[in-house]
């Protein structure tokens, strides 16, 4: 069966909330908020101001976790400073989740390339997640979107270090790539079957740079805004966004397609769906 995927090309931060409305989910008790607060720096990350009609509608906590590169989001310290300079403790309960270990691992028993995910152990308080992502380009992954935030941005510091490892933590840059692409394919699956049935994911195409929102210095958008999309799949979601940026016709699209092809990025959707927890294929719902 096709995943229904919803479209606007309205960007605003009501068409977010009524584009979750028609996904048709509520998602229950303690909800968790999982987005990219941005690196300090960065130019292209969707600002607090754009997300608090969603996050305040279903009273939801932002949730983070440290990185696992030198910048200003590596320690817990460090990395509360700025979500708070970046004014998310402003509107919004804010959790990181790895600010205090041990992490909570996740077994991936049918994994590719890794049979476990580490992700910050508070991720047990929350029933429910609310995956919001700004949808752009990726320096290793070649775009980053729904997937990337399950995987990469869920698990904690180390386990961020196990994925692009591959599960060699040690390897961190210099795994081999397909390799990484199928562990984050395992790592998002591991955090669909935690909260199974409980996830609605939304993907922005706004600030489309090649670079991802964890680039202090990223290059500025290349492409026109395209919109935002809305579905219970996480595999539907990006497959939808990166065939819409095939069909359009900016030729700033030839900048974003060349770092994404050139990091294989559309094998990380490839990967997931051979695991079965969503679908390549789609129907696109135009909201107007």
């Amino acid at each position: 069966m096709p995943a229904t995927v919803y479209f606007s090309r309205t960007i605003t931060p009501e068409k977010v909330l009524e584009l979750y409305r028609r996904v048709g989910v509520e998602l229950p008790g303690k909800v968790a908020v999982k987005l990219h607060s941005g690196e300090k720096g960065n130019q292209n990350f969707l600002k607090p101001d754009f997300w608090k009609p969603m996050i305040e509608a279903v009273d939801g906590t932002v949730v983070e976790c440290n990185t696992a590169y030198d910048g200003e989001r590596n320690t817990t310290e460090k990395h509360r400073r700025l979500l708070e300079e970046h004014g998310w403790n402003r509107y919004f309960h804010v959790d990181l989740l790895d600010a205090q270990g041990p992490d909570l691992e996740l077994p991936i028993p049918g994994g590719k390339v890794i049979k476990k995910n580490f992700v910050g152990k508070d991720m047990a308080k929350y029933d429910s997640m609310l995956v919001l992502s700004h949808f752009k380009g990726h320096p290793m992954g070649g775009y980053g979107g729904a997937l990337k935030q399950l995987s990469i941005g869920c698990a904690s510091s180390y386990g961020k270090a196990y994925i692009h490892g591959a599960g060699v933590p040690e390897d961190i840059w210099t795994a081999d790539h397909d390799s990484f692409l199928e562990a984050m394919a395992d790592a998002a699956g591991s955090v669909v079957e935690f909260f199974t049935g409980k996830l609605v994911y939304i993907n922005v195409m706004k600030n489309m740079s090649v670079d991802c929102d964890c680039c202090a210095v990223a290059e500025d958008p290349c492409i026109a805004d395209m919109g935002i999309l809305a579905s219970t799949d996480p595999i539907a979601i990006d497959q939808a966004c990166i065939d819409l940026i095939y069909a359009c016709d900016d030729p700033g699209k030839a900048h974003l397609l060349e770092r994404i092809e050139s990091r294989n990025g559309v094998h990380t959707i490839e990967a997931a769906a051979t695991l079965g927890y969503g679908t390549r294929e789609y129907q696109l719902v135009e909201v107007n």
